[in-house]
């Protein structure tokens, strides 16, 4: 089964708690605080994969955890980092967050990574809180937490030249005969059903990859027949082969079936039409295809529906009449084009992992004498707070002040013993 598109759960792993310890040695009556850091969460990270085609493995496995950092120990010892878990990923994955649709990354080079989920830093120990007038703190941050979110990994295949055209009009034949991809060839339509991929290489050296996408019809763009399933992996190609069944045995007119597909094309991307497109005249071993080439290329000189006249290039596969011009032009053409943007990619807002969180914070009165405060930095300080000890929690009381919490209470009217909520924890408020 050919799967391009997947929902997946991924959660870093959150960082080790810092350790609140003292020194306690023979002949070391005042030795000082000694709590360790706690180590660094895995993160989440996906690799490129060269050996896969398609996001299969990810329609039964959904959920994907890093391991957490363990905890500070005594006498200034680390906790140990955890391992990143690594996910490997076909080439020409493109990866965004499901719920913003923010874009994470596109992973289109040779053992590429990219990380979407970030793991946690270590809490500090209580060896970083000591100071002349506290020498001796109880003060521990506990682990960060690490990021916990849902992506969206679409598939779209990486390919230089895209063979596109009605089903049966010989695309699946020329791939089997260019490249040494087997794909099923059989005399009914949507025998392609999966996209199939081959490498083609010239006498000159020169080499590219091509894509035998699965057969359009009128109306695709809108969901028929395959729909749009296919049409996204035509994205990246930056050469298309248009081929055109030329022998009259689906009693079609070549040129009717030639603007029907370009239409497909624009409908889901006027983009597409920008791009260089050679039109392949397929199956001219049959008696009447000569007749029909002529006719299509005399209402082609008259057409001004494109950008640019394609030129035109019959072969059979059969025969392998005119291949060898038909790849050589198509070569020249990969040598002089540019990458295309990504439809969706480029226009997309690309996720900064650098930035510091979000300093704002919110309160909401959902009644009166409860207010309940949240925001990104805010609970994420919270969390970091070991509640075991007085110190950190005061510590965090000093953070709130800081941030104009305090304030920004009074102002929305909270008064003496009303009850204050940060996540599930819950305190009295006192001015």
């Amino acid at each position: 089964m050919f799967v391009d598109q997947v929902k997946v759960d991924v959660k870093a792993g959150n960082g080790g708690n810092g350790m609140v310890a003292f020194r306690r040695e023979k002949f070391v009556p005042n030795g000082g605080p000694a709590g360790g850091d706690g180590g660094r969460g895995g993160s989440v990270v996906l690799q490129a994969d060269e050996g896969l085609r398609t996001l299969m493995d990810f329609r039964y496995t959904r959920k994907f955890k890093a391991a957490a950092g363990g905890n500070g120990m005594i006498k200034q010892m680390t906790g140990r980092s955890a391992k990143d878990t690594i996910i490997k990923v076909p080439l020409g994955t493109t990866v965004t967050d499901a719920e913003t649709g923010e874009l994470i990354g596109d992973i289109v080079n040779k053992d590429q990574q990219l990380v979407v989920a970030k793991g946690g830093r270590g809490g500090r120990g209580n060896i970083h809180f000591a100071s002349a007038k506290n020498p001796a703190p109880e003060i521990a941050e506990n682990g960060e937490p690490g990021d916990e979110l849902t992506i969206r990994m679409e598939l779209k295949v990486l390919a230089d030249v895209g063979l596109v055209g009605f089903p049966s009009v010989g695309k699946s034949t020329l791939l089997s005969v260019v490249t040494s991809a087997k794909p099923k060839i059989a005399a009914y339509h949507f025998t392609t059903l999966v996209p199939n991929l081959g490498m083609v290489r010239l006498d000159d050296g020169r080499d590219f990859v091509m894509a035998d996408l699965p057969g359009l019809i009128e109306g695709a763009a809108n969901g028929v027949g395959l729909g749009i399933k296919f049409l996204r992996h035509i994205e990246r190609t930056r050469v298309i082969l248009h081929l055109i069944d030329m022998s009259g045995v689906e009693e079609n007119d070549p040129f009717e079936d030639y603007h029907k597909i370009n239409h497909e094309l624009t409908s889901y991307d006027p983009d597409l039409l920008k791009r260089p497109q050679i039109v392949v005249a397929t199956k001219m071993d049959m008696p009447d295809a000569e007749a029909n080439l002529e006719d299509f290329k005399a209402k082609l000189a008259t057409d001004d529906t494109l950008p640019n006249t394609p030129a035109v290039y019959p072969v059979s596969s059969i025969t392998q009449q005119g291949l060898k011009a038909l790849l050589a032009k198509t070569a020249d053409l990969l040598d002089t084009t540019p990458q295309f943007p990504i439809k969706g990619v480029d226009d997309l807002k690309h996720r900064d992992y650098t930035t510091e969180a979000d300093a704002d914070f919110s309160i909401d009165n959902p009644e009166p004498g409860l207010f309940v405060l949240s925001g990104e930095k805010l609970e994420r300080l919270f969390k970091m707070t070991n509640l075991d000890h007085e110190e950190s929690l005061m510590r965090f009381a000093r953070q709130l002040r800081g941030m104009g919490v305090d304030d920004a209470l009074r102002a929305a009217g909270a008064k003496n013993d009303d009850t204050i909520q940060i996540l599930d924890y819950s305190f009295q408020f006192m001015d």
